[in-house]
């Protein structure tokens, strides 16, 4: 069964912050829980920061991995 980006999560997974270890799957967003920096890689490889995301935010952006380099936020929460 397919879903569309603008329908909720079905899955959802703890983030561990990694320089090289992929999601379990691309995620459609991520759950932020302590406010700070995430970086996202999307599926090209590309990482960028979205800086000071606040606590309790969903971040609503495809991603494949949260790097631990720079990233300060914690109790992060991929949806799927």
């Amino acid at each position: 069964m397919s879903y569309n980006q603008s329908s909720p999560a079905v899955n959802f997974s703890a983030v561990t912050p990694s320089d090289t270890v992929n999601l379990i799957a691309t995620a459609r967003a991520l759950y932020v829980g302590v406010a700070g920096d995430v970086v996202c890689v999307n599926a090209s490889g590309t990482a960028i920061t979205f800086v000071g995301v606040s606590a309790g935010s969903i971040l609503p952006v495809k991603t494949t991995r949260v790097n631990s380099t720079s990233t300060t936020a914690t109790n992060i929460v991929a949806l799927f």
